[in-house]
């Protein structure tokens, strides 16, 4: 009777994973669609995020800093007004490539991870504990193939003729700004603060999959509502941002800093020697509210980037589900 129900418990766990199986191929180009796809919506808050994580940056409260950037709305007013549309969308173009990369990664690998888990651990496919690893390790790997992309993004949204935060690199085009870097320190530079942002969309990507899969189910369980339902996906995407927002904020911090600090010949960084090490400098300096600079656009930039990019990833997985696989 024992062998009869493990039997049953296995061929349902083979079934599910056969049901919701996508290769890493076209996980990766799914994955990756449906991110560029977002990220034209969001890019304008990701550059208010980052000059607002860069404003200020190891300044103590009661220094005679003067702030450029109020809040949110008025930095993007500001960036708007004096850069034009070109100013609020800088770094598209990297921004692109990185998520095609990163996110193809992560979303495409998540699957191919999960069922392997799953199979593994002869558990649930909507196991909580396997849907965070498995996020946690797409994340991670996303995020070091991505890095060079990231950083090339970061320097070109902190750049600025009119009101400048944080250190200033001038690049005319990604690939300009790929080979200068290679010119400058090779794989070194251009791979510099990859264990930053490892940590960073490892953190981020466990909470938000996880997060997202786990409210999902919540909410079909108490609503009846069905799976393919773009409101329930909006509802799960916006819960999910905000748990994402919470956890990877200070690591997002962090990173930018990391990314967009002076390097000096040897490729040591003129404020910050690690990750640890701007940790600690800027908890020291300006405190927990110091890693949560940036939490307003972080939000305005991920919850509608959450939202678009699982429901783009949801409705691109159910075409290929119907039409393709």
């Amino acid at each position: 009777m024992e062998t009869t129900k493990t039997s049953s418990k296995s061929e349902t766990i083979n079934k599910d994973i056969t049901k919701d199986n996508i290769g890493a191929i076209p996980g990766f180009v799914i994955g990756g669609a449906a991110a560029c796809a977002a990220v034209t919506f969001t890019n304008p808050w990701e550059v208010v995020k980052t000059r607002l994580q860069l404003q200020g940056e190891l300044a103590r409260n009661n220094s005679n800093y003067v702030k450029p950037y109020r809040n949110i709305f008025q930095a993007f007013y500001l960036i708007l007004k004096r850069e034009g549309i070109l100013g609020i969308q800088k770094g598209l173009g990297p921004a692109y490539a990185y998520q095609l990369i990163m996110n193809g990664a992560r979303l495409g690998l998540y699957d191919p991870i999960r069922n392997s888990l799953v199979s593994f651990f002869n558990s649930s496919n909507k196991s909580l504990p396997v849907s965070i690893i498995s996020g946690g390790l797409s994340g991670v790997i996303g995020a070091a193939l991505g890095s060079p992309l990231y950083l090339v993004k970061i320097r070109m949204q902190s750049h600025s003729n009119h009101l400048a935060v944080g250190h200033q690199h001038e690049y005319k085009s990604t690939l300009s700004a790929l080979l200068q870097l290679w010119k400058s320190g090779g794989v070194r530079e251009i791979f510099t603060g990859v264990n930053a942002s490892m940590i960073r969309t490892g953190i981020g990507s466990a909470t938000q999959l996880s997060s997202y899969f786990y409210i999902k189910n919540w909410i079909i369980q108490r609503t009846g509502m069905g799976d393919n339902d773009i409101m329930l996906h909006s509802m799960a995407s916006i819960m999910s941002g905000l748990c994402v927002c919470i956890t990877m904020n200070p690591f997002d911090v962090i990173s930018t800093r990391i990314y967009n600090q002076k390097l000096d010949m040897k490729g040591h960084g003129s404020l910050y020697k690690g990750t640890l090490d701007c940790f600690l400098k800027t908890i020291q300096t300006e405190g927990i509210r110091g890693l949560y600079k940036g939490f307003n656009a972080h939000f305005f930039r991920i919850g509608p980037h959450t939202i678009l990019t699982l429901v783009f990833l949801e409705q691109f997985r159910g075409l290929y589900i119907k039409y393709i696989k």
